[in-house]
């Protein structure tokens, strides 16, 4: 199919599956996972042009169940850091060094849920970070949304110390990311991300997109809040584990 062995369609279609589901339900914290997973198969720059056409799609078809749910306090916040964080990312994107920035979001990760689940830290973990943290998260997740579409562990972090409840949280992580990745849209196609064969490709994969939302939709409203927080938790230690090797490595 354009090029593409059946290996890649197949990969594709398991994070395009796996991305729908982690956008439409959880967050976002694993979803960069789709695209490190394609880019076993393809170049690191044809897998990102790959996902974004479907990670589009999962932000549109998620945006409805969670409309004006989302906390706009923590998304302004989110929104003032990552907005630039992705022009940094563009203009840097032939030369920076992504797994720095892998490395100190994969430690940020793995800190922050040691020191929420630490014992005896129950007046710690009632407060909330304050507003310049959620910018600096901001800018850190915009850049390495743009680089790896690995923005949702830092979005996650901020918005976890604030202690909101599952649907809100869910809600702007949507927001978030549904503004960055229209931002990034026009910058791939800027930098030729996008080509007739990643975008043929995709239109096979919007079906495992869209099938992947509604479930991860349908999952978020039927587990329980501290099921739902107790499995974030979980994936954003694998998901910090996993940048950190990817770092190192």
């Amino acid at each position: 199919m354009a090029g593409f062995g059946w290996e890649v369609i197949v990969i594709g279609a398991f994070a395009a599956l796996f991305a729908g589901i982690s956008k439409g339900g959880f967050g976002s914290g694993a979803a960069f996972l789709g695209a490190a997973i394609l880019a076993l198969f393809v170049p690191p720059g044809q897998a990102l042009g790959i996902m974004l056409p479907l990670l589009l799609v999962i932000d549109a078809a998620t945006l409805r169940p969670y409309w004006r749910q989302w906390d706009s306090a923590g998304a302004k916040r989110l929104l003032l850091g990552a907005l630039p964080g992705v022009l940094l990312g563009a203009g840097l994107y032939q030369v920076a060094d992504a797994d720095v920035f892998r490395l100190i979001i994969g430690l940020v990760c793995v800190l922050f849920v040691a020191w929420r689940v630490w014992p005896g830290q129950a007046v710690a973990r009632s407060e909330s970070m304050p507003g310049w943290a959620g910018a600096v998260l901001g800018a850190l997740a915009g850049f390495t949304s743009y680089v790896s579409h690995a923005g949702g562990p830092a979005v996650a972090v901020y918005l976890l110390s604030k202690g909101i409840g599952k649907t809100r949280f869910q809600a702007t992580t949507v927001l978030v990311f549904g503004v960055l990745n229209v931002v990034k849209a026009g910058l791939y196609g800027a930098q030729g991300l996008f080509t007739p064969a990643t975008l043929w490709l995709d239109l096979w994969l919007v079906p495992f997109a869209l099938a992947g939302a509604w479930l991860g939709v349908v999952l978020h409203r039927r587990v329980a809040e501290s099921w739902f927080f107790g499995i974030t938790y979980v994936v954003l230690v694998l998901t910090g584990l996993r940048l950190i090797q990817v770092a190192l490595t």
